[in-house]
């Protein structure tokens, strides 16, 4: 493997939201209020206690905006462009993603995959076949931690900033959009993302692909409602694999292109959804 451990640091501001301003000030506020006598700090403790709840809660809805930008839906003129934005994550595979490839060819669909760093370091030349049929590569960390909603500013920045420096030298350019591990964060992320010149996306739905492998019901959850703008989230790497051992992507995304297709829906890029 050779991945890049040193992030880049481009120092763009940071403008945290009104949330977190606010959320700066209470713990400030607090501090000194606590400072003027102990019969102060019953009240100052429940207001951070509260404060910290709201955080947490921030961090652990994956579509939530209480920590900064969130993209859950593409953009009025996107959607009335009627297109739809195809996300695949923690890949690249090297069994499943050259046949979501083809799929996709098949459609004439392009799709947006945020990839793990590590992951396409092992397998560059997938990486390369993705740009090179017209999708996009973006960044989804460095090694995907199930600790990663617990970095600090300076975890973040090495986590985030080598996969991006990693899938730049990769994919030929660097990646504009960055999903969060099981879209788990803090506080922290918004301030990384802003020195890296990344914005955040969720989506609107997911299949949970990678913990069912019932492709009717991937399929359904994906499948309802479906509207232009949606951002819809699927796996080619972690897949769950049905009973006859076939991940359940290949199952699902057929049927999925065919209802975009007749719906007269447009799967696209989030770059060109957002140009």
């Amino acid at each position: 493997m050779s991945y890049v451990h040193a992030p880049p640091s481009r120092g763009a501001p940071w403008r945290p939201n009104a949330f977190l301003r606010g959320s700066i000030a209470l713990h400030a506020a607090a501090i000194a209020g606590a400072a003027l006598g102990p019969e102060l700090w019953p009240w100052a403790l429940g207001a951070v206690a509260a404060n910290q709840a709201a955080l947490a809660a921030g961090g652990l809805l994956p579509r939530a905006r209480l920590l900064g930008p969130n993209l859950t839906r593409l953009p009025a003129a996107a959607a009335a462009r009627r297109e739809v934005a195809l996300t695949l994550d923690d890949g690249p595979d090297p069994e499943v993603t050259p046949r979501a490839l083809e799929l996709l060819a098949h459609a004439g669909a392009h799709a947006s995959f945020f990839c793990i760093g590590q992951r396409a370091a092992q397998h560059p030349s997938l990486v390369r076949e993705i740009v090179a049929q017209g999708h996009a590569v973006e960044n989804h960390s460095l090694r995907h931690r199930h600790h990663f909603s617990l970095l600090g500013p300076r975890g973040y920045l090495k986590e985030i900033g080598a996969a991006q420096e990693t899938l730049a030298a990769l994919g030929g350019s660097a990646p504009r959009f960055f999903r969060a591990p099981a879209g788990l964060r803090n506080p922290f992320l918004s301030y990384a993302l802003a020195r890296l010149d990344l914005s955040l996306v969720s989506w609107t739905r997911r299949g949970f692909d990678t913990v069912s492998a019932h492709p009717p019901a991937v399929h359904a959850r994906l499948a309802h409602r479906l509207a232009a703008g949606d951002i819809l989230l699927l796996h080619d790497g972690n897949a769950a694999r049905t009973r006859s051992g076939l991940p359940v992507l290949l199952e699902v995304l057929p049927r999925l292109l065919d209802d975009l297709s007749e719906a007269g829906l447009r799967p696209v890029t989030l770059r060109a959804a957002l140009r």
